[in-house]
């Protein structure tokens, strides 16, 4: 196969000084993890950017009537009653997998606030910047080995961010896995440098410093230094080249998971916990789940057939290489759509109950945790709060959800914002 030609885009490293190259956003490769941290898992967040509507994946209703039902028929999955829409027929087959949370329920209808809120388990205030659930994960546990704890497989930015942590701890940032000729940037140097001019470069770096080093009484110029290096360990290291080398996978590997955004990020996403990173986001395009106008069309020849191939043969992969017992798997949208169809053939924006999906991790599979009434307007018994979902992926990965950081000012916040972590009969 050729190897496609490389190319430079936008990422989300910091640039510091002459070595703005290997200022690769991630103090975190400084920290040594927890004290007493012993969890190994990982977790993938599969983001369905624009809300899924709930009837058409997770929570068909087949008795309803016509305008609440809509135009897909239901089909039995591997785990007898259990059924889902007949666009999933892939997915229906890895049932024993996965847990199906029928009674999800969020605060916003707007777009980006809720998805800040699904990514953060916060909602957004004006006057602080919360982080991402992945970049929380990245700095309480650090990195393994020479990997980087956070990537984020996303066309856009929104939610994904360290915030009030600071942008060391941000995301490594990837955008379309399936593009023809992608290549993850900064992870080589550039063709007119080598490491003799990183050397020259370090050294005059440190000559300049010099005079501010002895005025540095906080230890921001050891940080520094130590940032520098892990940087350069991390564009030293085969292994983070070899985790991120998609073109390495067989042909038909590729193709069984889709030749899509979300098939390939998915792919990229199994090779990257393979190697030890510790949490990746999956969001293959911006609100295309946004389903107001041709919503039937769309799901049936796009939507869900792409997420079908891709999620159902990632935890079949997972299984297979032994990595779901330590791998969370997430699957979820900011929220879910209207139970009545609308006059353009279309759901609307409706937080108040949609489905979500775990699967690994100690996850139970093959059951269904809370459900919704007999629309899907509400959530009927076992209510899921955002916060609650986001308490139960710390949980899962092995953090207390009530772990404080501090704010700038000293303001502390929890993990999860009061969230309570599923138990029984989830886990």
């Amino acid at each position: 196969m050729a190897v496609p030609k490389e190319i430079w885009g936008r990422r989300d490293f910091i640039r510091i000084g002459g070595l703005g190259f290997l200022g690769l956003g991630l103090t975190e490769c400084l920290q040594p993890g927890v004290e007493g941290a012993t969890s190994d898992r990982a977790c993938i967040f599969i983001v369905l950017d624009g809300g899924p509507a709930q009837h058409e994946t997770f929570d068909p209703k087949p008795d309803a009537p016509a305008e609440i039902r809509g135009e897909f028929k239901s089909i039995p999955t591997n785990v007898a009653g259990i059924q889902i829409c007949e666009h999933l027929p892939f997915t229906a087959q890895q049932a024993d997998k996965f847990a199906i949370i029928r009674s999800m329920t969020a605060r916003s209808a707007v777009h980006f606030q809720a998805l800040y809120h699904l990514l953060t388990g916060y909602s957004q205030s004006p006057t602080l910047e919360y982080p991402a659930i992945g970049a929380l994960v990245g700095k309480e546990l650090g990195p393994r080995s020479e990997m980087l704890p956070y990537v984020v497989c996303s066309p856009y930015d929104h939610g994904t961010g360290a915030g009030f942590l600071g942008g060391e701890y941000g995301p490594f940032t990837v955008r379309n896995p399936d593009a023809a000729d992608f290549r993850v940037q900064d992870l080589v140097l550039p063709i007119d440098t080598d490491w003799s001019d990183i050397a020259d470069r370090n050294w005059l770096r440190k000559q300049l410093d010099l005079a501010f080093r002895q005025r540095d009484t906080h230890g921001d110029f050891e940080l520094r230094e130590k940032f520098y290096s892990q940087a350069e360990m991390v564009i030293r290291s085969g292994k983070v080249k070899e985790a991120f080398d998609i073109w390495a996978e067989p042909e038909s590997v590729r193709s069984k998971y889709g030749r899509t955004p979300l098939g390939q990020g998915c792919l990229l996403a199994r090779r990257l916990v393979e190697h030890g990173v510790r949490f990746v986001t999956v969001n293959a395009a911006r609100a295309i789940w946004d389903g107001h106008v041709d919503h039937f069309k769309r799901c049936a020849t796009l939507l869900l057939p792409e997420f079908d191939r891709a999620f159902a043969t990632l935890l079949a992969d997972l299984s297979q290489r032994g990595l779901l017992a330590s791998t969370l798997v997430v699957v979820a949208g900011e929220f879910g759509r209207t139970p009545k169809i609308n006059a353009q053939a279309g759901r609307d924006h409706w937080p108040s109950c949609f489905s979500s999906v775990l699967a690994g991790a100690g996850i139970k599979g093959g059951q269904v945790y809370g459900c919704s009434d007999a629309t899907g307007a509400e959530p009927k018994d076992n209510p899921v709060r955002i916060e609650d979902l986001a308490a139960t992926i710390f949980d899962r990965i092995g953090l207390d959800p009530d772990r404080e950081n501090h704010t700038p000012t000293g303001r502390p916040i929890r993990l999860a914002n009061k969230g309570v972590p599923i138990g029984s009969p989830l886990v």
